[in-house]
């Protein structure tokens, strides 16, 4: 049995309050995790796949930009947001974290103590990776923008999908159909897994790509399994 000290912290007011932060905890957790994998990849490509190194990486963030100056005829201030999300993705991992500082610090040639002579040498012996880290948050920046312009258009599919499906799951109900919860929990599962995999190619893929096309490619994915999902739901609405 429980002891009310474990059902305290996990339900009730205590459990109430601190969910919030739980969820706020994990999120940044994910993201850090995911803009490391960015980094991963960009720097194997810098360093040992392009020749041109990090002038490649360079380039497929100018024409990443160049896109969203493109399609700004069709979303409003496109190019703004996404030169925003880049500039805040930016500045929340390298200037809150003070590492560009450190880089417009020690960019003269001063005289230094010791231990900022230590920081400097030490900044200097990774700049190349540095700034391929700086450049590849940019680009995530970028195409995170593109990415949230698709919202819309996949909650409207969500919708449609989940209003058919109800409307499927009703006449299956009032004709006495057989009910499935695995291919409810089935149809669920493989919505969080399409999307997964969709974000990671989206932000992973070492080459200039329209995201759009990720989206084209998911929106009907999530509107039949969003379909099959709530036409199987087995609780009473």
């Amino acid at each position: 049995m429980a002891s009310r000290n474990a059902s305290f912290n996990e339900q009730g007011i205590a459990g109430a309050l601190l969910a919030p932060f739980k969820w706020i905890c994990v999120s940044v957790l994910l993201v850090l995790g995911l803009i490391l994998a960015v980094w991963i990849v960009d720097w194997i490509f810098v360093f040992t796949v392009w020749p041109e190194g990090l002038a490649k990486l360079q380039s497929i963030l100018d024409q990443d930009l160049a896109r969203t100056t493109r399609i700004g005829c069709w979303y409003h201030d496109l190019p703004e947001f996404a030169a925003a999300t880049a500039n805040f993705l930016y500045a929340s991992i390298f200037q809150l974290t003070g590492i560009h500082d450190v880089g417009a610090r020690f960019a003269d040639a001063a005289a230094l103590s010791i231990p900022d002579t230590i920081v400097r040498n030490a900044y200097i012996a990774n700049l190349e990776a540095i700034r391929v880290a700086m450049v590849g948050t940019q680009l995530v920046g970028v195409r995170v923008a593109l990415l949230i312009m698709a919202i819309p258009l996949l909650a409207l599919v969500y919708a449609l999908g989940l209003a058919d499906g109800l409307v499927q799951r009703a006449i299956r109900r009032a004709g006495g159909g057989h009910e499935s919860a695995s291919l409810y929990h089935r149809a669920k599962y493989l919505q969080v897994a399409l999307t997964a995999i969709a974000l990671l190619v989206a932000l992973l893929w070492p080459a200039s790509m329209d995201v759009r096309w990720i989206g084209v490619a998911l929106t009907p994915a999530w509107g039949i399994l969003a379909r099959l999902q709530w036409a199987y739901y087995k609780k009473h609405l």
